[in-house]
Formats: structure tokens, C-alpha cells, sequence
């Protein structure tokens, strides 16, 4: 099933996000994760899609294994370093999987790179090239607190403008964890008539070592009471996973309070953490 007709039901939807391997050695310890995240029932999940496409073959493979399960998946396509030849296989790949849904993403440039001597520069080009090829849901990716190669809002959302022109469904954020935040980018969008579903990106963070990571990839803005719950706990393991876990569902409660519908979770691979979220929301939402 096609996601923008899931959201277009109108229901209050959480989705879950899963990450391939990075080598062939783990891909049964990571389909094992999957599918026990699968049991928790969850509106769509998506799948990654590894730099330099070195874990692709795994990114179909396990979206496949996913809507096999009865649960509608979506995979990440990057296009960065890529050729359109080899774009064109890889959409072939996922049609011949039954594969509706692809989350178009440009990619991190590699140090070095001659980004605008490439077949592809935006992702809003691979969304272009997307649709054209086939009859495909494409959602795309968007920064609540901006993009952070953007050299201003404006050349920001107007970005993301061009996706949407390109062809884009929906959007999903990247993490957060100040939803004032979320709530004014959402306001920026509609001011400049970007009305597409905006699907809010909630990273559960559970151990201290993920900061560092996250704030170099994201350049997220950590909120004083998410540090100071770091702080506090982040030296015993199993008080920051459960702070965790209860930081991620209030950011959650109070974004349902607000009437957004549509919920996206970065599970890291943790069906135990997924399962915490979805137990504490429930009554809540129709899991």
C-alpha cells in the first residue's frame, strides 16, 4: 500500500525506521530484529540505505521480507555518487520487489566530491527521475531546524519547494527533540504554500554514546532538559534507556495533543525500545 494513501485515511499513524547491515555477516541478526519490530503492527516501516549503496542489495531485501510480513514498507534511496544507469537499476530492482514506496534522499557528499560534476545534485533531480520512471508513493527528507548546508530559511524552503514540485508525497523530519521547533518549521511550510504531510522524525535516544553521533550528523539542538537528563543518567545504562524511552513518548504525547497524525520512530533496531513506545502510547492512538 502506497503510504500517501495511508496517511491520506485521515488516522493517527506511527511508523517505524530500520537500518540494513553493514555486511553480509549480520543480515540474519538484523531480520530478526525486524521482524520482531514487525509484530508491534506499526502503520509502515522504513528502511535505510547504506553510504556509497553498499548495503542497497539489504535495503531491498528486508523492505521486501517487511511487505511480505503484511506491513507496507518504504526504502531509502540515495543518489549521491550514483549515475542515472545506476539509479534505473536499482528502481528496476524495487518495482520487480513490489516495492511502492522509496524515500528519495540525495545522500552526505564524500570529502572531496565535485557535487554539482555529478549526475545528480539535489534529491529533488532523483525525485524527478523517480516519477518519471514509475508509479511510485516518494516521500523526501526535511530539517525542522534547517538544513544545515542551507545558507539561509528561505534557501531552505525553497528547496524543498522544488521537491515537492519534483513530485514529493510527504516529508519526514529529521530528528528532533524540541517540538516548538517542529511546530514553527511546520508554520514556515504552510506560510509558503508547502502543503504536503509533514511526518514528525523521534529519535529515542538510550545511551549517552549516541549524543555525540547524533549531533555530528543532525547538528540537532539539544533542548537544556534533554541534556540535563543526560547528564543525570547517562553513566547507568538502564536509567537512560528508560529516560530515554519516557523522553521520546512525552515528545510524542505532545505532539498528538497537537494534532499532528502522523509519527515516525527511529528504532536504532531495537524492537524492545520500539515495543516500551508503543505500549506507553497506548489507549492513546490505535496500535
Amino acid at each position: 500500500m502506497k503510504i500517501k494513501d495511508i496517511i491520506a485515511q485521515g488516522k493517527t499513524t506511527l511508523s517505524l525506521e530500520v537500518f540494513p547491515p553493514k555486511t553480509s555477516d549480520k543480515i540474519e541478526t538484523v531480520e530478526e530484529a525486524v521482524s520482531k519490530i514487525c509484530e508491534l503492527r506499526p502503520a509502515w516501516m522504513s528502511v535505510t540505505y547504506g553510504a556509497g549503496g553498499g548495503t542497497s542489495d539489504f535495503t531491498v531485501r528486508i523492505a521486501d521480507n517487511i511487505k511480505r510480513s503484511g506491513t507496507p514498507s518504504i526504502a531509502h534511496l540515495s543518489c549521491i555518487s550514483s549515475t542515472k544507469e545506476r539509479v534505473r537499476e536499482q528502481l528496476t530492482q524495487l518495482k520487480a520487489a513490489g516495492i511502492e514506496n522509496i524515500l528519495a534522499l540525495r545522500g552526505d557528499v564524500p570529502q572531496g566530491y565535485d557535487l554539482f560534476g555529478s549526475s545528480y545534485t539535489y534529491a529533488s533531480d532523483l525525485i524527478a527521475d523517480i516519477k518519471e520512471f514509475g508509479d511510485f508513493c516518494v516521500g523526501g527528507a526535511c530539517y525542522p531546524e534547517g538544513h544545515p548546508e542551507a545558507a539561509d530559511w528561505n534557501t531552505d524552503i525553497q528547496n524543498l519547494k522544488k521537491k515537492v514540485e519534483a513530485g514529493c508525497d510527504f516529508l519526514t523530519t529529521q530528528m528532533f527533540f524540541d517540538n516548538g521547533m517542529y511546530y514553527s518549521f511546520l508554520y514556515r511550510l504552510r506560510e509558503a504554500g508547502i502543503e504536503v504531510p509533514v511526518v514528525a522524525g523521534i529519535m529515542p535516544v538510550t545511551n549517552a554514546a549516541q549524543i555525540s553521533r547524533i549531533l555530528k550528523l543532525s547538528q540537532a539542538f539539544m533542548p537544556t532538559r534533554f541534556r540535563s537528563l543526560v547528564d543525570h543518567f547517562g553513566k547507568d545504562p538502564e536509567a537512560m534507556k528508560q529516560a530515554g524511552i519516557i523522553y521520546a513518548t512525552d515528545q510524542i504525547i505532545d505532539l498528538l495533543a497537537n494534532g499532528v497524525k502522523n509519527i515516525h520512530i527511529y528504532t536504532m533496531n531495537k524492537p524492545d525500545v520500539a515495543a516500551a513506545i508503543m505500549n506507553n502510547l497506548k489507549g492513546m492512538i490505535d496500535i
